[in-house]
């Protein structure tokens, strides 16, 4: 008879889910022994690493992807990449080991006394099954859980004698082998009336987020956009894990400033705000106001029912993001709109010793390849990198919704996993690296060819920034003199160098973005906050 692992691996093998990444302890050791020849597995030298891999390699292929944590300890340390994955709409499959049955009720070492509750308010489903019998149907469950919208991580705990027990083959056949699938389409008397609000609307305006680029609504939402001349403004940065919409595009608007009065100003004019695929709106910092300019209304389609409730103000289309854009769009008619101005590109960055993080962004985007893919933690840098790359790909653009740092190293590793064929290019600050280091080591012993660009600045300049806007003064802890990233890379095995003029830093980037390994780019670019 098979045991629960061959059921286990069984099911993996038949979902497509052949990388495992994780972190092994001696809980998780059982599920390892006898690894499969087919399958990967990732090491994370910390279990951070482990599931910000996952998260974007989940992101990056559209399919679920598990991860595997060290019984409490491995939970606790990879809760907050879990969080991040929760905002991103990650589907992920989180298992831990858990402590021998028999050892449970002791609280022998290792035992995670409340495995269901610890991860909870960060996953859809969690779970410790009853049963070593039924390992194989939680896990099952758990990636149908997963990838159903709104999609993001699942947990489940398994004792670590579970692995070795005898199942019985048909019914393990039955719970594995089922298909569930979703995707449910909007009532189409709503997407009619929707037609007809944006038909009648004197000038309405598109908002793109980033379960556009999630669902594979690309083309449908451009296609929308066009038929009806709509302006288009991507999400708030902080909420916008994805791009939406090709921000080269002649309707492309710019990035909405992420704060209740400045949105609100930014779309004033507008009679009718469509926002696709994005909460309304991921507001951050606290900046009061209206929350839409008078004579405005909104309404949101999104495939998350949660969104739908939370919403301030608008009215609300809960449904599969991609099809209810192709629906909406087989019933609008062409407009006749005058379209808007295309947006000028960035001005070229002023002159600076050193130079601004603009000017380094700017450098890249001179080398960058068309179907590049650029993962970011550089807060103060991020605005740079959209105004300047202007990404217009579907899959090019990945951030931590949730803002938690220590996303971007392991996720452009797991995302460069997923796309070996597309070059990927992280942009990081020295201070985001130290959040999940580790990574380097991994992306050196599976030469994972990302270029990592870290721009060191020397401070915590988001948090500077932030303190400028709340009055804050005198906060210790926002200086980060002599981190030498560029070092510490080299001590994990990256071919790693630190460069400070522009032409150097061109000719360093084009060289790491074709280099067949991973490479280490470090420039110092000035303290503050690039806006563009």
């Amino acid at each position: 008879m098979p045991t629960v692992r061959d059921a286990v691996f069984e099911l993996l093998r038949d979902r497509g889910m052949t990388t495992i990444f994780g972190n092994p302890g001696s809980t998780e050791l059982p599920m390892l022994a006898d690894f499969p020849d087919d399958f990967r597995y990732v090491l994370g030298l910390q279990e951070a690493v482990a599931v910000g891999m996952a998260d974007g390699f989940a992101q990056a292929s559209g399919a679920p992807a598990l991860v595997n944590l060290h019984t409490a300890p491995g939970v606790g340390n990879g809760m907050g990449a879990i969080f991040n994955a929760q905002a991103n709409k990650t589907p992920l499959v989180v298992t831990a080991g858990q402590q021998a049955r028999s050892l449970m009720t002791l609280q022998a070492n290792l035992t995670n006394r409340d495995a269901v509750r610890m991860p909870h308010p960060l996953v859809k489903w969690s779970y410790e099954p009853p049963r070593a019998e039924d390992v194989p149907h939680a896990i099952a469950r758990a990636v149908h859980l997963a990838e159903l919208s709104p999609r993001g991580p699942t947990f489940v705990s398994i004792p670590m004698d579970d692995w070795g027990v005898a199942v019985d083959e048909g019914a393990v056949a039955h719970q594995t082998s089922r298909a569930v699938r979703g995707g449910a389409a909007a009532d189409p008397e709503v997407v009619r009336d929707l037609a007809r609000r944006i038909e009648a609307a004197s000038s309405p305006v598109m908002v793109a987020g980033p379960d556009i680029d999630a669902s594979g609504g690309w083309r449908a939402a451009v296609a929308v956009a066009e038929r009806q001349r709509l302006p288009v403004w991507a999400t708030p940065a902080p909420g916008g894990g994805r791009i939406g919409f090709p921000e080269g595009h002649a309707l492309f608007r710019g990035v909405l400033p992420p704060a209740i009065g400045p949105v609100a100003e930014t779309l004033r004019g507008h009679d009718l705000v469509l926002v696709v695929g994005s909460s309304v709106f991921p507001y951050y910092p606290n900046i009061p106001g209206p929350l839409l300019a008078d004579g405005a209304s909104l309404v949101a389609i999104t495939s998350d029912p949660d969104e739908a409730a939370r919403a301030p103000m608008g009215d609300a289309i809960v449904a599969d993001v991609r099809l209810t854009l192709v629906a909406l769009l087989a019933e609008l008619a062409a407009s006749d709109r005058e379209p808007p101005d295309r947006l000028p590109p960035a001005e070229p960055p002023p002159e600076s010793d050193p130079m601004s993080p603009s000017a380094a962004v700017a450098a890249l985007a001179d080398v960058f390849p068309e179907e590049g893919i650029v993962v970011v933690e550089s807060p103060s840098g991020t605005l740079a990198v959209r105004n300047r790359l202007r990404l217009s790909q579907p899959g090019s653009y990945y951030f931590s919704a949730g803002g938690g740092l220590g996303y971007g190293l392991p996720a452009a590793i797991g995302v460069q996993l997923a796309q070996p064929d597309r070059p990927v290019v992280c942009v990081i600050g020295e201070g985001s690296v130290q959040y999940a280091v580790q990574g380097l080591w991994s992306a050196a012993a599976y030469r994972v060819p990302v270029t990592f660009l870290v721009l060191r600045n020397e401070e915590y300049a988001i948090l500077k920034w932030f303190a400028q806007m709340e009055a804050v003064t005198g906060a210790p802890g926002l200086d980060l003199p002599k981190l030498e990233s560029a070092a510490i890379a080299s001590g994990y095995g990256i071919d790693a160098r630190r460069v400070d003029a522009e032409d150097e830093l061109r000719g360093a980037l084009a060289e790491a973005i074709s280099a067949p390994e991973p490479r280490l780019v470090e420039t110092r670019v000035a303290p503050g906050m690039a806006l563009g």
